[in-house]
């Protein structure tokens, strides 16, 4: 039934599973001719069971290539990134974004062209982060200017704790495998080019809403929170701001995507009411032409483009007036962005928006649907925190996982803060279009003030209740796995009693709680001894301490 009904589950879990099994396995001539055979014996022996009601040799077959598929696409991704010796070299590149503010330097990141050498030059491939001593000149740097650079790249790498962050990891899945430290004297040429690429123009045009909101009066914290939450701009936010809003678990509303996407589809429907019937295509194409121009506005972040995807990809069937499945134009567009970059399947916000998404598809209605009210403002608020709950059940295990901590009022927290956020999105947008009419802009310009600062107010009132946050509590990757598997068959059993036996989330309890019983007994019987490798200083029980 679900390979019929969602048949790009079928194709996206064995490509991701090949995916994964890149970072253990590296494809040889011997692999490669072993799975040929395999695959052309098993499409040979599928041709005599054509006449069966289930194919199943046909099936497996698939999945093999699509499996060995994902292998190689992952390979092919990371062969891609070219390799550098730490000497000095002399690069050309291409500036990614803006030059990013740090506590003693600007980090810039560059897309490498070339090496330039006595012989001619060599073509790269990847993106390498540049930390630059702070000077007048960096400002002035614009997204696609070309730079010719002299430097010592070197790798980046971890300190090597057990279960820290893998930092190099992360960067090199977003195509930066090397850094180095640069001054005025290591620029060699800089110049514009003649025409800069869509992305660079997107993240110059969002550089120049911010400065609007500016204009208008907009300043300080209550700035980094309307660029945040609005365009997705994080980098003027400070670290305060950024801990009271993981704490209330609502850091969410900074990610421009999904909740963006379904803010502003929401509110353009409702404009566009008076388009209706046979003139709902019109309503369809309008609104995804207003998501994209927002995509673009907001720098055509990956976040943004991943939930502008879906939602084009939700909205396509109607536009073909043919029966849709949420799930599987879900995992659609998925698929689209795994085949472009398969690496995206590691980012945790990839991780996160697809399994909320998901959840909300499959469990939306159905809980919604448990409780009526007649009361409309009442109706409203058990919107929200249905959303919210069956949100935030997709996204435990990975919140957990991830993130080593769980917010405990979340569902209180997101009812009051969420459409303040989605007032504060509709608001932003109005602005920049209403920006010549300077007393119009500057009137909303008003109250996107006061909302903004009442949402960082409640945010911060929320995150100093006691026991905002439960924090050490992470978890295994198969604990992750094994408790996501829990979670969604609970949810589907409490809300189909009738027809969903609830052996399955017994027993997928069962092997989580075995999991995790396995785990501590391993580490109880551990006898080892850490030394923690730390910049600064030596560890005391109070934390590092300068020598």
């Amino acid at each position: 039934m679900l390979n019929k009904e969602i048949p790009f589950l079928r194709i996206c879990l064995p490509l991701c599973a090949g995916i994964i099994s890149g970072l253990y396995i590296r494809p040889d001539p011997v692999l490669l001719i072993t799975t040929c055979i395999v695959v052309i014996s098993g499409f040979s022996i599928s041709l005599f069971y054509n006449r069966s009601e289930v194919n199943r040799i046909f099936a497996l077959t698939v999945s093999i290539v699509y499996f060995i598929s994902g292998l190689l696409l992952y390979s092919n991704e990371k062969k891609s990134i070219s390799f550098l010796e730490p000497k000095p070299a002399i690069l050309a590149c291409t500036l990614s974004d803006f030059p990013a503010e740090k506590a003693k330097s600007y980090m810039l990141t560059v897309k490498l062209k070339c090496r330039l050498t006595e012989e001619g030059h060599e073509p790269l491939n990847g993106s390498v982060l540049l930390y630059h001593r702070k000077d007048s000149l960096i400002t002035k740097l614009l997204p696609g200017d070309q730079l010719v650079i002299k430097c010592t790249p070197l790798p980046v790498s971890v300190r090597g704790n057990p279960y820290e962050f893998d930092y190099r990891f992360y960067m090199e899945n977003q195509g930066v495998r090397y850094y180095a430290f640069t001054g005025s004297e290591n620029f060699l040429k800089h110049s514009e080019p003649e025409h800069r690429r869509l992305i660079h123009k997107a993240l110059m045009l969002r550089e120049r809403i911010i400065l609007m909101y500016k204009e208008r009066g907009i300043t300080g914290d209550k700035l980094a929170l309307v660029a945040a939450i609005t365009l997705g701009q994080k980098n003027m936010l400070d670290a305060d701001q950024k801990i009271s809003f993981i704490k209330a678990g609502v850091m969410h509303i900074m990610a421009v995507s999904g909740l963006h996407t379904v803010i502003l589809s929401l509110f353009v429907f409702n404009v566009l009411f008076f388009l209706k019937r046979r003139f709902n295509i019109i309503r369809i194409v309008l609104t995804i032409a207003i998501l994209w121009s927002f995509a673009f506005v907001t720098g055509l972040t990956p976040s943004v483009l991943r939930a502008t995807l879906m939602f084009t990809f939700l909205q396509a069937g109607n536009l073909m007036k043919r029966p849709v499945n949420g799930i599987n134009s879900v995992l659609a567009s998925a698929f689209v962005l795994i085949l472009i970059r398969p690496s995206v399947i590691f980012d945790s916000g990839f991780l996160l928006s697809y399994s909320a998404v998901i959840y909300i598809i499959a469990f939306y209605r159905e809980l919604y649907q448990k409780v009526v009210f007649s009361n409309y403002l009442a109706d409203m608020i058990w919107q929200s925190a249905v959303v919210t709950i069956v949100a935030q059940a997709g996204t435990l295990p990975l919140t957990i996982a991830l993130f080593n901590r769980f917010p405990t009022y979340f569902i209180l927290t997101n009812i009051i803060i969420v459409p303040l956020s989605s007032v504060l999105v509709i608001i932003g947008c109005i602005i920049p279009l209403l920006f010549p009419l300077k007393f119009l802009s500057h009137f909303l310009a008003m109250i996107l003030n006061y909302l903004t600062g009442l949402t960082e107010f409640l945010t911060r009132q929320a995150a100093s209740l006691p026991l905002s946050t439960i924090e050490d509590v992470g978890m295994t990757n198969a604990e992750c796995i094994l408790l996501t598997v829990t979670i969604f068959l609970l949810t589907s059993y409490l809300l189909n009693r009738r027809s969903f036996s609830v052996i399955y989330p017994i027993s997928a309890l069962l092997i989580f709680l075995l999991a995790g019983t396995i785990r501590d007994i391993k580490t109880s019987c551990t006898n080892e001894l850490i030394v923690y490798n730390t910049p600064g200083g030596q560890l005391s029980e109070s934390g590092p301490e300068d020598p």
